[in-house]
């Protein structure tokens, strides 16, 4: 690794530090793994190892992801599962699934951390709640690991299956919820980093209270707070599971989290798509973040979570892709854009959210979920160096030179020219330096034909 990276000339840098400062013809400088110093061109140091001219560029912290599935880049736009809501669509998608192997695992995951980071993510939690065939979360951390990428993994279960009352069919689960305790204690031994520049941590995220029982609930919230780990799972996504929840358990799902103990700032829910007035104040109160996922819930015909609610009481939230059976890209700046356009159609206001606030949601504000807004997610002295610079001169970008950063949201999304993960160089000049992109295509093609024939 360089020990001293200069970035220098950008036409625009926004650091969504907390005075939202935005720099014109600006530097930062890099000094191993962190930001040393950022500001105007005028005081520009001289004399790093590395200098890259970002001449028409528009610079940002890198991109959180904060909620993904990545085994399902296997299984995208399948005919069966291209037109039902979310429960037909596991449904569809659950038989296909229970054939997925370890290689299968490692691929997938390959390929959805190649297309978060060529559009501009650098860190990315995956729940992981597929366990079948010897897969482990040491498939999604190796992958993660070849491909440079920050990681947080979700170690995901279900263990109800049909013949117990739940969704997934009995093959797909683990029934022994000793035994998804007791890997979930591994795995988090084996691959935690407490520390502040952590590459790798690890969640506990039992997949949501339709494919659990109350007790994993209870009993995964207890391990993450003696192991000092996270906790994620699916909230009120749909309908059908706010409906669940109230004839299983007559709570709302929101009441249903205060039950089991997972509120907290140390737990952030996906989706939350269905969240009322009481449920906003609950998670607002206790610092619970949510993972809003506005592109899977418009294709499973979900709903459009209340954002601006959610934001104006003060809860935590960051953007996800989902799934890519259910988006089925994984282009976090897309997904910024799409936070963006339907928070405005939700609420009917096009004032309702800027283009800068769904930037702030999917930088500083997924650091602020996944618990890393002291050390990720602004470009400021002393934060992880993780930065993104995308070409304002990109064909994506031609006519809206009046506010490149707006124009990142507005426009078609551009792919990322240079990307920069705890200070190393790992996109550069648009070309993908850490593995080879053709093959991880190939690769993943072939075994997605394999999976699907």
């Amino acid at each position: 690794m360089t020990q001293t990276l200069l970035l220098k000339n950008a036409r625009v840098i926004a650091t969504m530090d907390d005075d939202q400062r935005e720099i014109t013809n600006g530097y930062i400088l890099i000094r191993a793994n962190r930001i040393d110093s950022v500001g105007p061109m005028a005081e520009c140091p001289e004399g790093a190892d590395r200098t890259i001219d970002l001449n028409a560029h528009v610079v940002i912290p890198g991109l959180i992801n904060t909620h993904h599935h990545m085994f399902q880049s296997l299984t995208r736009a399948l005919p069966a599962a291209q037109n039902g809501e979310l429960f037909d669509w596991l449904s569809a998608l659950f038989p296909v699934w229970r054939n997925i192997n370890p290689e299968m695992q490692r691929a997938a995951s390959r390929t959805a951390m190649a297309e978060l980071m060529l559009s501009g993510c650098t860190t990315a939690a995956d729940h992981a709640y597929l366990h079948v065939n010897g897969i482990t979360l040491d498939d999604s951390v190796q992958a993660a690991t070849e491909m440079g990428m920050r990681f947080h993994g979700a170690r995901g279960a279900m263990s109800l299956g049909q013949s117990r009352g739940g969704l997934p069919p009995d093959a797909l689960v683990e029934a022994d919820e000793d035994a998804i305790l007791k890997d979930m204690q591994r795995v988090v031994e084996t691959h935690h980093d407490h520390s502040a520049d952590a590459m790798v941590r690890v969640a506990l995220a039992p997949c949501s209270p339709f494919t659990v029982t109350t007790d994993l609930m209870r009993e995964a919230a207890t391990m993450a707070r003696s192991l000092k780990v996270g906790l994620h799972t699916h909230t009120a996504e749909n309908w059908k599971d706010v409906a669940f929840s109230q004839e299983r358990y007559g709570m709302t799902p929101t009441e249903f989290t205060e039950h089991v103990g997972w509120v907290g700032e140390d737990v952030w829910h996906a989706h939350c798509v269905h969240l009322d007035e009481p449920g906003i104040a609950l998670f607002a109160r206790t610092g619970t973040g949510v993972a809003h996922c506005p592109c899977s819930n418009m294709r499973l015909a979900s709903g459009i979570a209340p954002v601006r609610r959610m934001l104006n009481a003060g809860v935590k939230v960051g953007l996800g892709v989902d799934g890519s059976a259910s988006n089925d890209s994984g282009n976090l700046l897309d997904e910024a854009r799409l936070a963006m356009l339907s928070a405005r159609v939700r609420e009917q206001n096009p004032g309702d959210m800027t283009a800068r606030e769904a930037l702030r949601l999917a930088t500083r504000g997924g650091a602020e979920v996944l618990g890393r807004g002291g050390a990720l997610g602004r470009i400021q002295p002393g934060y992880c160096a993780d930065i993104v610079a995308f070409r304002t001169d990109d064909i994506a970008m031609a006519g809206g030179q009046g506010d490149p950063l707006a124009s990142l949201v507005f426009c078609t999304p551009p792919r990322v020219n240079w990307s920069i993960i705890n200070g190393r160089v790992v996109i550069e000049e648009g070309e993908l330096l850490t593995r080879s992109l053709p093959h991880i295509i190939e690769e993943q093609n072939r075994m997605a034909s394999e999976l699907t024939r």
